[in-house]
C-alpha cells in the first residue's frame, strides 16, 4: 500500500543511525509551524483551482500527519494506525444517519446534530464552558469566528445581522476616543474589539472572515501591482507620485479588477 511506503520513508528519516540529521532534530513544537504552513498551501492550491498543485500539497500535509504520529510512536504514546482508527471511529459516531438508523431531513439538521454531538464529547472530556476547547493556536480571525459561534449556540447572540452591524459603529466610536488618548494599550484593545465585531457580522452574513480577508489581500496585491507598473512606465515610484495620480491609478486598478 502507498501509505505503508510513506510510513517506511518516515521511519528511515528518523532512524538514529542512518536517518536525516534535520528530521532527527525535530519535535512536535518544531514541526507544528510546518504543519500549519502546509495546511495553508493546500487552501491556496484550492483557491487557485490548481489540482496538480493540490495533489502535491495534500501529500505534504499527509507527511506532516505521519511525522507527528512517528514522534508519538517513538514516545510510546500512539501510532499512525491509532490515529486512523480514532478518526474512523469519530466519523462513524458522528454520522449515525449514515452508519446507523438515525434519519435527518437535510444538511442543516445534520449540522445541528453534529454540533450537539461535539458538545456532548466536550462535556465527556470535562469541558463544561461553552468556549472550552477552542484552540488558542488558531489564526485570530478563525478563532474569533469559532468563539462567536460557540457563544451563539449557547444563546449569546444577536437575532440578525443588524446587531453586530450596530456594534461595529459602537466599537469604531470607542476606537476614535482611544486614539485621542496616550495609552497605546487602550488603542490596541479597542481595535481588537472592532475586529471581533466585524467577525461577528461576517458570521451572521455566513462569510468566512479568513477567506474574505485572504481574497482582499490578493485583490490589494493585484491592484497595487497595476499601480506600480504604471508608475514604472512613467518613470515614477509611489513615494514620489502626487496623491491625485495615485488615486487615479488606484481607481483604474479597481475598475480592471473589481
Amino acid at each position: 500500500m502507498a501509505i505503508e511506503r510513506l510510513l517506511e520513508v518516515m521511519a528511515r528519516l528518523r532512524d538514529p543511525a542512518r536517518g536525516c540529521p534535520w528530521d532527527l532534530e525535530q519535535d512536535f513544537r518544531s514541526i507544528a509551524p510546518h504543519t500549519i504552513e502546509e495546511a495553508y498551501e493546500v487552501a491556496d492550491a484550492i483557491e487557485r483551482d490548481e489540482l496538480p498543485d493540490l495533489k502535491d500539497e495534500l501529500g505534504d500535509l499527509l507527511f506532516q500527519v505521519v511525522f507527528h504520529a512517528r514522534l508519538a510512536s517513538e514516545r510510546g504514546a500512539f501510532s499512525f494506525d491509532e490515529v486512523v482508527d480514532a478518526i474512523c471511529d469519530k466519523l462513524v459516531r458522528r454520522h449515525p444517519h449514515v452508519f446507523g438508523d438515525v434519519s435527518v431531513a437535510d444538511a442543516a439538521e445534520q449540522t445541528r446534530a453534529w454540533e450537539r454531538m461535539k458538545r456532548d464529547e466536550r462535556s465527556a472530556r470535562g469541558e463544561q464552558g461553552a468556549l472550552d476547547g477552542v484552540p488558542i493556536g488558531l489564526p485570530a480571525l478563525t478563532r474569533a469566528r469559532k468563539l462567536g459561534s460557540r457563544a451563539a449556540d449557547a444563546g449569546f447572540d444577536w437575532p440578525d445581522p443588524g446587531g453586530p452591524r450596530a456594534k461595529i459603529d459602537e466599537e469604531l466610536a470607542e476606537l476614535d476616543r482611544a486614539v485621542r488618548q496616550p495609552d497605546p494599550r487602550a488603542r490596541e484593545a479597542e481595535l481588537g474589539d472592532l475586529l471581533f465585531s466585524i467577525v461577528n457580522l461576517a458570521r451572521h452574513l455566513r462569510i468566512d472572515p479568513e477567506t474574505a480577508l485572504r481574497r482582499a489581500n490578493d485583490r490589494f496585491a493585484r491592484r497595487y501591482r497595476h499601480v506600480e507598473l504604471e508608475l514604472q512606465r512613467r518613470g515614477q515610484d509611489a513615494a514620489g507620485a502626487p496623491p491625485d495620480v495615485l488615486d487615479r491609478l488606484w481607481a483604474e486598478a479597481k475598475a480592471r479588477d473589481p
